[in-house]
């Protein structure tokens, strides 16, 4: 079920950047003709319900996170798809990616070829891309519209907040966001190719104002190493204590 309120956020996006709804469902159909019969949503529920969650974004502090990272490798890591490029890199693997197809295909593609969960994102930008999900073992598709079939709406416009809607959408107990700055500053691992910075920040900025919408709503524990209304401020120091007290 789509988080209440979503429509009238959606509507504001659509106006706000002069996207087109039709090219928007034409790409969330084509999606889900692609799509294997059964979707391993429960994988995913497994993977978050009632438990502490990082969401790694591809912002610039994104490198200062890879030692926590590393130190805790048991807690669930939904990767926000330019960041997957950073996890291999670093030897750590993402439990779930959720990706618009946009960032490096390569480390995509070998997310894939494992047990990762991709949450592949449809939009009007890139039904070109969509045939890609073939080649995913373990696949589920989100649509910003009206969800079709096979497809879920859970919220969310850019790879990094849909993360935290799709955590807050499964119950997750405690969501900790890392690299996810949303600020002036394009990390080096945010998409391959930035067609215009000014449309970036305006996206990140979008982002934000979701995530503090979604904060009032949430009942999950939420926090950022980023200052997001709502959300609780703290420093990587203080993840082990979160963590911890579950």
């Amino acid at each position: 079920m789509t988080i209440v309120g979503w429509e009238s956020k959606y509507q504001d996006i659509l106006k706000d950047f002069g996207y087109s709804r039709k090219k928007d469902t034409q790409s969330c159909k084509l999606l889900d003709s692609l799509l294997p019969k059964k979707t391993p949503i429960v994988k995913i529920r497994n993977l978050i319900e009632n438990k502490p969650v990082f969401v790694i974004g591809a912002g610039p502090s994104l490198p200062s996170c890879i030692l926590i990272l590393k130190k805790y490798k048991k807690i669930t890591k939904i990767v926000a798809d330019g960041a997957t490029k950073a996890m291999i890199e670093n030897n750590l693997k993402p439990d779930i990616i959720v990706t618009d197809l946009d960032g490096d295909i390569k480390s995509l593609k070998k997310a894939g070829r494992t047990n990762t969960m991709m949450v592949v994102h449809a939009h009007g930008d890139n039904a070109e891309k969509i045939h890609l999900v073939k080649d995913f073992k373990n696949c589920i598709g989100t649509t910003q519209t009206k969800p079709v079939g096979k497809v879920h709406n859970f919220g969310g416009f850019t790879d990094g907040d849909r993360c935290v809607f799709l955590a807050n959408h499964f119950k997750a107990k405690k969501i900790i966001l890392l690299g996810m700055d949303f600020g002036t500053r394009i990390g080096k691992y945010s998409k391959t190719r930035v067609i215009s910075r000014t449309t970036k920040i305006k996206k990140l900025r979008r982002g934000k104002k979701l995530l503090e919408w979604l904060a009032k709503k949430s009942e999950a524990d939420l926090y950022s190493t980023t200052k997001i209304k709502g959300l609780t401020k703290i420093n990587l120091r203080d993840i082990g204590n979160i963590i911890k007290y579950r």
